[in-house]
């Protein structure tokens, strides 16, 4: 799957995300003077569980587990592969078919990103290039942020993520 020409409303949605991730400070999440809202959920306190939508379940489930190195916690057929990620829970569902693909469904927040590519490289990953997107030669885009980051796909296509973002000053 190519990423759309530049001009196109889901090229600019793309990137608007991409924005409003980036310009997030890490306080927001748990800044007690933003809950004034006597209605406000405290979801934020909770941890969030990760969704992936898969077809090839074998395939699947060596990738993330071998490729990626996810541990493995359980096989629930026909319903989902459970991996843990770093104290996070990723359930892959078991599907028919893949719904249509609209961007990143899944990316992690890596300390050296030029080092992560190269190591999941040497394991058969294949990075993504997008037409209109200034990437370097290992396929790491630098966002006008800052932040670097790098896309590839899983066996099923759920196109994953890697993010480098800049020291925050204090």
């Amino acid at each position: 799957m190519d990423m759309p020409r530049f001009g196109s409303n889901s090229v600019k949605a793309f990137f608007c995300r991409i924005r409003d991730i980036l310009c997030r400070k890490s306080t927001l999440a748990t800044n007690k003077k933003s809950a004034h809202h006597s209605r406000m959920s405290e979801l934020g306190k909770y941890n969030i569980i990760g969704f992936v939508t898969i077809v090839d379940v074998s395939r699947a489930k060596a990738f993330y587990r071998d490729t990626l190195g996810l541990r493995l916690v359980s096989e629930d057929p026909p319903f989902a592969l459970v991996f843990e990620a770093n104290g996070i829970m990723l359930r892959l569902g078991m599907a028919k078919e893949l719904p249509p693909a609209h961007g990143t469904v899944l990316g992690w927040q890596v300390p050296e990103i030029t080092a992560t590519v190269k190591n999941l490289e040497q394991a058969g990953v294949r990075f993504e290039r997008f037409d209109g997107m200034d990437q370097n030669d290992l396929g790491i885009w630098l966002s006008p942020y800052g932040a670097k980051v790098a896309w590839f796909k899983d066996p099923d296509g759920n196109i994953l993520s890697l993010t480098e973002f800049p020291e925050q000053k204090q």
